[in-house]
């Protein structure tokens, strides 16, 4: 190997820019290693045996099944705060027209007639112009703030273990994924996600 010279733009493959004194570019490329000594969040973190290798793999397939409960468990809540809405029970205001009228007088409905098995029924189309925002309570969405919160911190920290590159922790998080998809993804696919 040759030893670099004074002026070189090059030393050992390295592009060290020009002579005219630009910063040094040095260009990484991620690739996947399986070196069992790889510090997880911090330098504290780092297995130095085998068993302490494990049981950090065993960790993050734990987090990955935690992740896919909080999704769970934010659909559950989702739907359950969705539901006591739909049975709240509305007051009729002073000097405001009760639903059935609203839907009478509204542009958007029309009258129709529904026949099912010969049997015809008269009924009213209401077509929805706008979204309609749920009301902002107290006891549901610091609830949901929460739980987003949650969901975001667990998210990130099984990133945070992916872009370790380490080939071990790759796999327990995709593992934790599919252990915690295979026990309650089918609670939270079919709402909301």
């Amino acid at each position: 190997m040759l030893s670099p010279r004074h002026g070189d733009e090059s030393i050992e493959g390295m592009d060290m820019g020009s002579s005219s004194g630009s910063p040094m570019m040095m260009t990484m490329m991620a690739v996947f290693q399986n070196e069992m000594a790889t510090p997880l969040y911090s330098e504290a973190w780092t297995p130095t045996t085998a068993g302490a290798y494990a049981g950090t793999i065993i960790f993050l397939i734990v987090l990955g099944v935690v992740m896919r409960l909080l999704f769970a468990a934010k659909a559950f809540a989702e739907a359950r705060w969705l539901e006591a809405e739909m049975n709240r029970r509305y007051v009729v205001v002073q000097d405001k027209l009760p639903v059935a009228e609203q839907v009478m007088r509204d542009d958007a409905s029309k009258r129709a007639i529904l026949t099912e098995n010969g049997i015809e029924q008269n009924v009213m189309v209401v077509q929805k112009n706008t979204i309609h925002a749920r009301p902002w309570r107290l006891s549901v969405d610091p609830l949901r703030a929460l739980l987003d919160t949650l969901i975001a911190g667990v998210g990130y920290l099984l990133m945070l273990a992916v872009m370790t590159l380490n080939v071990g922790y790759f796999l327990a998080v995709l593992g934790g994924t599919f252990l915690g998809s295979l026990l309650v993804g089918r609670y939270y696919s079919t709402l909301d996600h």
